[in-house]
């Protein structure tokens, strides 16, 4: 059994994963089409006006209210839910990686420590499937989708807080960090789709993160190789002209997002929106668009991924239905 070939969640953890994702999608859509409505009218139009999208926006961050509250009592009543609680806590083995990781950007290590090397050799049972690398996107990301929550909260309910909200100043400065927060995961939700839609071996996804792991066969031929399987791959001829193109989009992305941020005002404004509040620049607004391109492509890939696990279903369904008719036969 290769690392290549072992799943990575249960089918809990991978509904989980694809609702989540198309919740936190869809709040960047109607989130952004808010805060850079001059760049994204037509976005804006589309979703029918300032009123429509902060509506929406609201019923999405209600979605992933309910989706952080399912998780949380799910990884504390369930046997599945602790044991991934006790999987994905950092262990000394992880500092160890990361400080030999260190040590090999600096050119003082040979090789990478071998529990980040799932691609450079090594079996499934040598090298964890989660590497600390893993384990921080995974609490970097749980950070950050608390803090938005919150934040968000006190953004749409001030019931409690006024005191704090006496001022536009002070109003401003829960809307500035929430937003601010949005820009950060934005820039870790474009990474992740880099490196998940565009790394080399899983091109164009990594339909481990929709097929659970209980559906991915774990007994392999006598004769597979003792590495991880990579070596047997073969490169897609479109991967280097896409991988360039989707890794330009991303940076032109995250760059413009940045910038269009520092500019823009008066976000969130649920009857009325500031038209304008950034400059009037062509290269900003083609920008921003293309950040939102790699998001949507993004929302593309998580569907592309789950048809696949539909038809992974259909496919050994159809297997179990030839061997049983094959065994009667026999």
């Amino acid at each position: 059994m290769t690392n290549l070939d072992h799943g990575k969640f249960t089918r809990m953890t991978t509904v989980f994963h694809s609702l989540l994702a198309m919740d936190v999608f869809f709040l960047f859509f109607t989130g952004y089409a808010i805060m850079f409505n001059d760049e994204l009218w037509w976005m804006l139009t589309l979703m029918g006006g300032s009123g429509s999208v902060a509506a929406l926006h609201r019923v999405f961050g209600v979605g992933l209210l309910a989706l952080i509250t399912f998780w949380a009592l799910m990884m504390v009543t369930t046997d599945t839910g602790r044991s991934n609680f006790s999987e994905v806590m950092p262990s000394p083995g992880d500092m160890k990686a990361f400080v030999q990781d260190i040590q090999f950007v600096l050119g003082n290590a040979d090789e990478r420590h071998p529990n980040a090397r799932q691609f450079a050799g090594g079996t499934a049972d040598e090298i964890p499937l989660l590497s600390y690398v893993g384990k921080g996107v995974i609490f970097i990301f749980a950070a950050e989708l608390t803090l938005l929550s919150i934040s968000g909260l006190l953004i749409w309910s001030k019931t409690g807080l006024m005191q704090y909200f006496a001022t536009q100043t002070a109003a401003m400065a829960f809307v500035v960090f929430h937003g601010l927060l949005g820009v950060v995961m934005l820039m870790g939700v474009m990474f992740h789709i880099f490196e998940h839609g565009f790394h080399p071996a899983f091109y164009p996804v990594e339909t481990k993160a929709f097929i659970p792991r209980s559906m991915i066969p774990e007994e392999h031929s006598d004769d597979d190789d003792e590495g991880t399987g990579i070596e047997r791959l073969q490169l897609s001829p479109s991967w280097a002209s896409a991988s360039n193109l989707a890794g330009a989009a991303t940076v032109i992305g995250i760059v413009s997002v940045l910038t269009a941020s520092i500019y823009d005002t008066g976000y969130p404004v649920s009857t009325e929106l500031l038209v304008g509040g950034g400059p009037s620049n062509l290269l900003l607004t083609v920008g921003v668009n293309i950040g939102v391109l790699v998001l949507f492509f993004g929302m593309v890939l998580s569907v592309y991924g789950n048809l696949v696990r539909i038809r992974w279903e259909q496919q050994m369904a159809e297997e179990e239905t030839d061997g049983a008719e094959a065994e009667a036969a026999d």
